[in-house]
């Protein structure tokens, strides 16, 4: 295509947006110039793309970028194809005339509403009234709409010709991917889709749930062509695959309606229109009741949505974002209560190292997660209470069980573990092959991260009560097996202490990050003045800090993609002066520094490694599968011997918090087996703001007591309309809105 066939224009002239219909002309009159592909970039002007009439039939393009308003298409003519990348506005396609829409995106109500000619294909879901009074001339192709996902209420209403394609991606485990009421008043035209769908105008349409050959054949061609379009013709096998899960929505004929000869009228008004509509008029289908005077905010059964309060059906976002599983709105309720030590004290239940690790190492995902944000709020500090729990108190123990479990590891994860186990009353038999334990908390991670004493306080409380601490003995095959048959279970939490060996020249010349950390944490590491670090990520980060501390004036650090360095170990870098280079190949260590493949010299006296850490599993006997120098477990941690779980990064590599997650799951899981029944866990009451009382409109929403400290929240039916504001106004997602049940 030549630079004369094609055109941008902007609808943003001079930081000021152009209105519609002056961009509108521009559109045209590049149209009569001649330009046959046109790239519009869009600031919500309406109608793009519709009405290219003076083109003739020359075939032109129109590629939307940017937010596109409503009607886009609309009057769209034959041979213009309109391709918006991204979400689109209301009444896609209205009137369309020939043209071929293809929207990216979701696209919102109205879609190929009228449409009589050409295709609209929507990568996404569409809102209500899509393909609504469509209609279809026999001269010409039935105009055609293609949804990937699923669409709203009231499709299809008063659809007198046509085809629609509703593909239900991403709506499989919905009730009814066609929405609310669809086919009423349809006439003419049909529906395919795939999923579920529980009502339908069975008036006006007829459901075949076993597609004829023809009918599966034009489905399969053309769903090729729509795939194409959108680009995911990758998914054809996966949407074609099943012809069972297609059904199809045919317009029923007049023939197959009602006869409606002429009678009298109270005749036609028994027998017609209030036993076709039932008594009260139009949605005589839903009520048999007397529906004459119908209120504007109806509420009782005619509402369309209904609030229901899910209390205790998911967790927080906090704790669920917290690997460890430790109750952050718990914790603060009991606060709220002038209950502080409890909440102190809670922690302990959950983890070994509530100090430790969220008061100074973990990057806090709760308070990430925190829904405050959502009313820009700031999230709880819950390193306040992690710092405050050298404090806290230890949990009581359930009364022993005479069970042995072996926890090799005296890290994170092993001591995580072992603290549960023995809370749930079980003996807990530690194995640690170095001298201490604490594991890279306490011989790894720089200390200005954490105070040293901390970490030993939290080993020290843990030590008090676990008596079988091992150490400093190598782990064998035949220790290992010897360890078996004197325990009920084992757990691995060895962790990764092997450093990833880079096949390159000059390895030799390298200190992996691991053995870097261990002599700084010692004081007994030397770095010159400039050191490079290969491998960007948080390990790197912690290298880099030390570095600088131990007198290096220059740290650069390099990686093949972008860094996935973050939280303080990244900060604490970077305000050291650490700088980062990526994407960069390493050719070869020399004597002079870091050679790049692109013939760069990055100088250093010191080069570290830090690549990542594998597992040491030589001890392992046969019958327990690794992968790729990991263990394997399922999803509670157990490995193919059903008597050996393992956890930690001796499984995946991870954050503290999800290393001390892992010995929580574990610990249940064994806990369980070894009682031989099963208990419901971290089922934990919400917080309730009462927000929803207080802007319920209707004053519909009543807090209850219940017994003991316990409550709810309960709506009364004959004063709610179903708005849905306690929902969009919750800041704990404890109310959902759903579809009221159809009356019968």
């Amino acid at each position: 295509m030549t630079k004369k066939d094609s055109i941008k224009i902007a609808g943003l002239e001079n930081n000021i947006r152009v209105e519609s219909r002056i961009l509108e002309e521009r559109i045209q009159k590049a149209a009569v110039d001649g330009y046959r592909q046109i790239e519009v970039t869009a600031y919500g002007q309406h109608g793009i793309g519709g009405r290219l009439w003076r083109a003739g039939n020359q075939p032109i393009k129109v590629d939307v970028l940017g937010t596109s308003g409503q009607r886009l298409g609309s009057m769209g003519f034959a041979n213009t194809v309109i391709e918006a990348f991204g979400p689109a506005s209301d009444d896609i396609g209205w009137l369309n005339a020939g043209a071929e829409i293809i929207v990216h995106g979701n696209a919102t109500n109205g879609v190929a509403n009228a449409m009589a000619q050409g295709k609209v294909y929507i990568d996404g879901n569409i809102g209500a009234r899509g393909m609504t009074m469509t209609k279809h001339n026999p001269r010409f192709e039935p105009p055609e709409l293609w949804v990937f996902g699923k669409v709203g209420d009231s499709f299809a209403e008063f659809m007198a010709g046509g085809i629609a394609v509703v593909c239900g991606a991403g709506a499989e485990g919905n009730k009814n991917v066609l929405g609310y009421r669809p086919c009423v008043g349809m006439v003419g035209g049909k529906i395919y889709f795939r999923g579920n769908q529980e009502f339908y105008s069975k008036a006006d349409a007829k459901l075949l749930t076993d597609l004829p050959e023809d009918e599966w054949q034009w489905l399969q061609t053309n769903m090729k062509h729509f795939l194409q379009a959108i680009g995911k013709q990758y998914l054809f096998d996966q949407l074609a695959a099943k012809r069972k899960e297609w059904k199809l929505l045919v317009a029923r004929k007049p023939s197959e309606k009602l006869a409606r000869a002429v009678r009298p009228m109270a005749k036609y008004r028994k027998e017609v229109w209030e036993g076709e509509l039932g008594q009260g008029g139009v949605i005589g289908d839903l009520s048999s009741l007397d529906r004459s005077p119908i209120g504007l905010l109806t509420t009782g059964v005619l509402r369309r949505f209904v609030p229901e309060w899910a209390n205790e059906k998911y967790l927080p976002p906090c704790q669920a974002a917290c690997p460890t599983g430790i109750p952050v709105q718990k914790r603060w309720e009991l606060i709220r209560q002038g209950k502080v030590d409890e909440a102190v004290d809670l922690a302990l239940q959950y983890t070994p190292f509530p100090a430790t690790v969220c008061g100074y190492l973990c990057p806090n995902l709760c308070m990430q997660n925190c829904t405050r944000h959502l009313v820009s709020l700031q999230a709880i500090d819950v390193t306040l209470l992690g710092k405050a729990s050298l404090s806290a108190k230890t949990p009581a123990r359930l009364p022993q069980t005479g069970k042995k479990v072996a926890v090799i590891g005296g890290g994170a994860s092993g001591l995580s573990v072992a603290w549960q186990l023995w809370l749930k009353g079980h003996e807990a038999v530690i194995i640690e092959g170095k001298k201490q334990l604490g594991g890279k908390i306490t011989d790894s991670i720089p200390k200005s991260r954490i105070p040293g004493a901390v970490a030993d306080h939290e080993i020290k409380r843990l030590v008090e009560n676990i008596h079988q601490v091992h150490l400093g003995k190598p782990l064998t095959k035949d220790r290992f097996l010897k360890l078996k048959n004197e325990n009920d279970y084992i757990v691995i939490a060895v962790g990764a202490v092997k450093p990833r060996k880079l096949n390159l020249p000059g390895m030799e010349r390298t200190l992996p990050a691991l053995e870097f950390l261990q002599q700084s944490k010692l004081d007994c590491a030397k770095v010159g003045k400039r050191v490079v670090i290969i491998g960007a990520g948080n390990v790197g980060c912690d290298a880099a800090t030390e570095a600088f501390r131990l007198g290096a004036h220059n740290v650069t650090l390099i990686d093949v993609q972008e860094p996935a360095s973050f939280g303080v170990e990244r900060k604490h870098a970077e305000a050291a002066g650490a700088k980062f280079l990526w994407p960069r190949f390493t050719k070869e260590i020399t004597a002079k520094g870091v050679m790049l493949k692109d013939g760069e010299l990055l100088p250093a006296e010191t080069v570290i490694v830090a690549v990542g850490d594998m597992p040491d599993l030589s001890f392992l006997p046969e019958g327990i599968n690794t992968e790729r120098g990991f263990v394997v477990v399922d999803e509670t941690y157990a490995t193919s011997d059903p008597q050996v779980y393992a956890i930690g990064d001796v499984v995946r590599p991870g954050l503290l918090t999800d290393a001390i997650g892992a010995g929580r799951i574990a610990a249940r899981t064994i806990d369980d087996l070894l009682r031989g029944a099963s208990e419901t866990y971290d089922k934990l009451p919400a917080i309730h703001c009462g927000m929803c009382e207080e802007i319920c409109p209707q004053m519909a929403i009543t807090r209850k007591q219940t017994a003991g400290e316990g409550f709810e929240y309960v709506v009364d039916d004959e004063k709610c309309i179903g708005c849905g504001f306690c929902v969009g106004a919750c800041p704990t997602g404890v109310w959902e809105l759903a579809e009221n049940a159809p009356i019968e």
